[in-house]
């Protein structure tokens, strides 16, 4: 393995604009590397010319990291096709129904417009295999050494990406059903989504009203959208809708709120759509979410006898899992699902489709059919340790941990896990009664602490 993962995180690179790897200069050999590591033949099929495929989301960064893509792409003789403002999940789509040899999307997601990233898909619309990654990672390391005038990379526009992204999230709801009668409120969050989601549920039928769809390039996720929902349940409120839907700046993340103002969570989202494919005969295998899914959710799917496994926390990791197990659906808390018999991909268009199939095709509506998830309050303690600090090998924690399982007595979760990012150890602890679980987790915190210092 080379001298790997500097810049790549679980999902591509990100960081604050200006500072490293988020710079021009970065950005542009990054897209030099990543074209040479592709016209070397990585990931391309018999006799193709590699050709990549860039969208970006609404931020004003976009512009400038756009052009640097762009500028090194062509500098390694790569053809670039470039798609403007797109959802995540539709760089995806394109890339393969294009039969492109990658995608590149310019977003940092649900971070503020001060942030921005690059992250890849491969030609079949997946994430890049690690392999590639690295292989990419060793390139930046090495001179930009620009093909011959008559070798540099081409570029074109896509026109129709917009149109091409709408017919296709319209092809994962059913053509027997419709959503005539349903009035909707879609937040966008000022990002990817604004010019194409309310398109979407409207040519399916529903009467729309179209909230964050008015970026400037500064405010995406701006007190808006899946993050911050609480301007859509006053929306939905304002406008008498039957359901609000809210994505994330780039469009792979979706929260849903009903016509009361009530919030509902990926966890019950997935529920919805575990349940209904349960009932109808179409689940295939069972149910992946990772180490925050709620217990509640686990334990209102294990009433229907429906697998459930947890995955680490990302959807790089709740895919791995899926395809391991040849299922179909999982996802996060935060609203990123997957669903695998409609994309590659976590989608929050694609998402909010399945869950409005489900409310269709039941004549029920989304409260009755989250109805049987009890979301358990969770605890969050963070405890700051000495770098290095195993948790794991220290017996007074472990024992501590067993003893706070015994008394859950199966009506509850804890976990344990050290940050990624800084010397912290998270202490979670789940269960029917808050100012109980909350005790634990503090008991347990201090247990933590004592080791780390006795360490130290």
């Amino acid at each position: 393995m080379t001298a790997s993962r500097r810049y790549f995180g679980t999902d591509g690179i990100r960081g604050t604009v200006g500072e490293l790897p988020i710079t021009p200069e970065i950005v542009m050999h990054l897209g030099y590397a990543a074209g040479k590591v592709l016209a070397s033949g990585a990931g391309l099929r018999p006799g193709q010319h590699a050709a990549v495929l860039i969208g970006k989301d609404t931020r004003i960064s976009g512009y400038m990291l756009e052009s640097a893509l762009q500028a090194g792409l062509s500098a390694a003789g790569v053809d670039i096709y470039l798609a403007g403002p797109m959802p995540t999940p539709a760089v995806a789509y394109l890339t393969r129904a294009l039969r492109l040899s990658a995608g590149i999307v310019i977003s940092a997601s649900h971070n503020p417009f001060e942030d921005n990233g690059i992250k890849f898909f491969s030609a079949s619309g997946n994430k890049l295999p690690d392999a590639v990654e690295h292989a990419i990672e060793a390139r930046l390391e090495q001179p930009i050494e620009t093909e011959a005038s008559a070798k540099l990379g081409k570029a074109r526009r896509i026109d129709d990406a917009a149109g091409r992204y709408i017919e296709f999230c319209k092809s994962t709801f059913p053509a027997e059903l419709d959503l005539r009668g349903i009035k909707l409120v879609i937040d966008c969050a000022h990002g990817a989504t604004y010019h194409v989601a309310g398109e979407v549920f409207h040519e399916l039928g529903a009467d729309v009203v179209t909230i964050g769809d008015r970026p400037d390039g500064l405010n995406i996720n701006h007190g808006c959208g899946a993050v911050h929902p609480q301007a859509l349940q006053e929306a939905v409120r304002a406008n008498g809708a039957d359901l609000g839907i809210g994505f994330d700046g780039d469009g792979d993340r979706v929260v849903m709120v009903g016509a009361d103002g009530r919030i509902y969570d990926g966890d019950q989202l997935l529920y919805v759509i575990a349940a209904y494919r349960r009932a109808a005969g179409l689940l295939q295998g069972g149910v992946v979410g990772t180490l925050m899914t709620n217990f509640g959710m686990e334990q209102a799917l294990s009433v229907l006898d429906v697998p459930f496994l947890r995955a680490a926390v990302g959807d790089r990791y709740v895919l791995e899992k899926l395809l391991e197990n040849q299922w179909q659906i999982g996802g996060e808390n935060s609203g990123h699902i997957i669903c695998l018999d409609r994309h590659t991909t976590g989608d929050g268009i694609v998402s909010a489709l399945q869950v409005l199939h489900a409310v269709r095709a039941s004549n029920r509506s989304l409260a009755e059919l989250a109805q049987p998830v009890t979301l358990y309050p969770q605890v969050l303690v963070n405890v700051r340790v000495s770098r290095g600090f195993d948790f794991s090998s220290d017996v007074s924690v472990t024992s501590a941990v067993q003893d706070l399982e015994r008394t859950l007595s199966g009506d509850g979760r804890v976990l344990l896990r050290a940050s990624g990012t800084e010397p912290v150890i998270r202490v979670m602890v789940e269960g029917p009664d808050e100012a109980r679980i909350r005790a634990l987790a503090d008991q347990l915190a201090g247990t933590v602490a004592q080791a780390a210092e006795k360490a130290a």
